[in-house]
Formats: structure tokens, sequence, C-alpha cells
């Protein structure tokens, strides 16, 4: 399972969307950076303690970086992944995992809307 996988890439978008934060010219960038990077840790934190229960430690965090050159970009690219890999990241009778997955992948989308939309 990519289970590993989905926690870095959680950590890794986390990191790059605060640099993006910390660079922005636009307070509702900043702003919808600060929601994504804030919300995200607490929610993947939520997803591996679910999959460690079920399933044991995860053993191994491979890095899941996304080239990105904007902050739109960096998150597309983080829920692109997502919608790529997420049946990877449970089994099917997971409806927990499933769920916990639905609300990191909404987050993405919800900063998505802030970042090209809310000026």
């Amino acid at each position: 399972m990519k289970a590993g996988k989905l926690v870095m890439l959680c950590f890794q978008a986390r990191t790059d969307a605060h640099v993006f934060h910390l660079q922005s010219r636009s307070y509702s960038q900043h702003m919808a950076l600060n929601m994504f990077y804030d919300e995200v840790i607490d929610l993947i934190d939520d997803y591996a303690e679910t999959f460690q229960g079920k399933y044991g430690l995860i053993d191994s965090y491979p890095s899941t970086p996304i080239k990105a050159s904007s902050a739109v970009e960096l998150i597309q690219g983080f829920v692109d992944w997502i919608a790529e890999n997420r049946k990877d990241c449970y089994a099917p009778e997971d409806q927990d995992l499933s769920s916990q997955i639905d609300l990191i992948a909404a987050l993405g989308h919800r900063t998505i809307y802030k970042l090209r939309n809310l000026r």
C-alpha cells in the first residue's frame, strides 16, 4: 500500500505551501495557503494513526515531491496525486480510511478555489 507515500506527500505539500505562503504578495493567497498548511497535518495524522491501528506501523515513507512553480500548481498536483493513487492507500472495505482521504482531498480543492477565485 502507498500509505507512507500519502503521508510524505502531505508533509512535503505542507512545507512547500508554507514557502509559497511566505513568498506571497497576495493577502488572499497568503491566507488560503495558511489554511492548507495548518489543516493538512492534522488530517494526515488522523489517517496515519487509523491506518496503523488497523495494519501496524507504516515502515516506509518514500518521497513524493511535487514540482511546482506556483501555489496553484502545487495544490493541483497534490489533489491529482490523491485522485490517481487513493485506492492504493486503503483496502476496499476501509470506509474510515477512504473518508479520511476524502477530507484531505477536499482541503486541497477548497484551497484551489480560494487561490483561483479570491483576490
